[in-house]
């Protein structure tokens, strides 16, 4: 199986993206999975699963939080894995089994990837579909890392515009988004900039987050092209049909969303929530990216 990675800035809607492509047959496509920050997904993460199973509080607590940050990031994953439908045993097992394999710690990069591969195709044969994916999320930037592990694998980049992205942050996410406007520019302009530099040539796509709450057949035709896939009118019917995200939430912050039809109720949402001075100041950062893709200048402000 050859997958198809997705990544954005987060809040730019790459969970609603995750959502349409499972929807179709052919794709099993999973919500993010963070492997890459537990110190192994080896003995680590065998330990977290077991506190997580029992609710134990060090690692459990309101949302994806735990109560000693030392757990956190091996029950964050193991918590993704359930928004994946992946199960403690199931999870547990295929960890074992690499151990066993490798006779490591499942801690170098290449280790790592291995056994998400085979938890997603394992995910895939049990929804009968021919192709798994998960979300990169802001790792998309290191596009080119994970395209030499996956040297078949396909990446679709979605782009949303990025004054409503720091606006989502400040107004939806505040306990863990961006707090400072410039920063988040940055961080925008940053990630756009080093996928586009480092995608492996006819396998990397991006797709704006507007075109697809506007025209959802145009975008899902075009993401099927990309993949070498039929359309299938089932992802613009993606609020009609269960994805394991919405039985195990864990509290994720779109998936009461994604359960919803396609609407463009978001898009421009900074012109009502940002204000005008925090407006100028993340143009002056990010203004000519904005500008190149596809986005006007709301002020003056010039760039820097």
């Amino acid at each position: 199986m050859n997958p198809v990675l997705l990544g954005g800035e987060n809040r730019s809607g790459t969970t609603l993206l995750s959502i349409v492509l499972n929807s179709h047959p052919d794709l099993c496509v999973g919500p993010e999975l963070d492997f890459v920050e537990p110190p192994n997904l080896g003995t680590h993460v065998l330990e977290a699963i077991e506190l997580v199973r029992s609710r134990d509080p060090r690692a459990v607590g309101p949302g994806t939080s735990s109560g000693d940050p030392y757990w956190y990031d091996a029950a964050h994953f193991v918590k993704q894995c359930e928004r994946f439908g992946i199960g403690y045993a199931e999870l547990a097992g295929a960890i074992r089994a690499r151990l066993d394999r490798d006779g490591g710690n499942l801690v170098t990069l290449p280790q790592r990837c291995e056994l998400i591969r085979v938890l997603s195709e394992a995910r895939a044969r049990a929804q009968g579909a021919r192709t798994w994916g998960i979300k990169l999320q802001r790792k998309i930037r290191d596009v080119d890392e994970f395209a030499r592990i996956w040297p078949r694998a396909r990446f679709i980049h979605i782009v949303r515009d990025g004054r409503d992205v720091i606006t989502s942050h400040l107004h939806t996410v505040p306990d863990w988004g961006h707090k400072d406007v410039e920063t988040a520019a940055r961080d925008w302009v940053e990630i756009i900039s080093f996928a586009r530099h480092r995608a492996p040539s006819g396998r990397y796509l991006e797709v704006r987050y507007e075109d697809l709450v506007a025209s959802p057949e145009a975008v899902t035709r075009r993401m099927c092209d990309f993949l070498g896939i039929a359309w299938s009118a089932r992802m613009v019917r993606h609020h009609e049909l269960e994805h394991p995200l919405h039985r195990n939430p864990w509290s994720h912050p779109a998936a009461e969303k994604t359960k919803a039809r396609l609407t463009q109720n978001s898009v421009g949402r900074f012109r009502r929530e940002l204000g005008h001075t925090r407006t100028a100041q993340y143009e002056s950062v990010a203004g000519d990216l904005l500008a190149d893709c596809g986005y006007e200048r709301s002020t003056g402000a010039p760039s820097r």
